[in-house]
């Protein structure tokens, strides 16, 4: 079973000169609510099936499953009802923890968030420089709610 544990937080200055590799990910969520998330993704040229389970804390369900091309393009086109989201990642080292910072395109523009994934709730790391506020229990942040409640509606960037 795998379980994605993870926290997030906003981004105060640019760390993209840091990144180890970057990579466009745009995709879209054929389910999307706060129990369950089924999401097609494209990541460079790799594209997958997504489905996650309800969060408890930090910790949720997920499953990643490898798709063609031609496959994820027909269910963007037919099954994702919300807006795309459009963001680059980029992959940043920081004391033996991988960051995964996304800079949001489109509707999301100027969003910049930083994730960490853990293997356990109570793991230590080093929070770098360049991170401002944890947002993890906030839910805006999610990028199931981002398709639909873009940071241009609500932020005052």
């Amino acid at each position: 079973m795998a379980i994605e544990i993870e926290r997030k937080f906003l981004v105060k200055e640019n760390p993209f000169h840091l990144a180890k590799k970057s990579h466009r990910i745009r995709q879209g969520y054929i389910v999307n609510d706060q129990k369950q998330v089924i999401r097609v993704r494209e990541k460079g040229e790799d594209y997958f099936l997504t489905i996650k389970g309800n969060n408890i804390g930090n910790s949720r369900l997920e499953f990643d499953f490898p798709i063609p091309k031609e496959d994820a393009e027909e269910l963007l086109k037919h099954f994702c009802k919300t807006t795309l989201i459009d963001k680059t990642r980029h992959y940043v080292e920081h004391e033996g923890h991988t960051w995964e910072v996304d800079e949001f395109h489109g509707d999301n523009d100027g969003l910049v968030v930083a994730e960490i994934e853990l293997d356990s709730e109570d793991e230590q790391f080093e929070i770098p420089d360049w991170i401002s506020e944890e947002v993890t229990p906030d839910d805006r942040y999610y990028n199931m709610n981002l398709a639909t409640h873009p940071f241009k509606d609500w932020s005052s960037k």
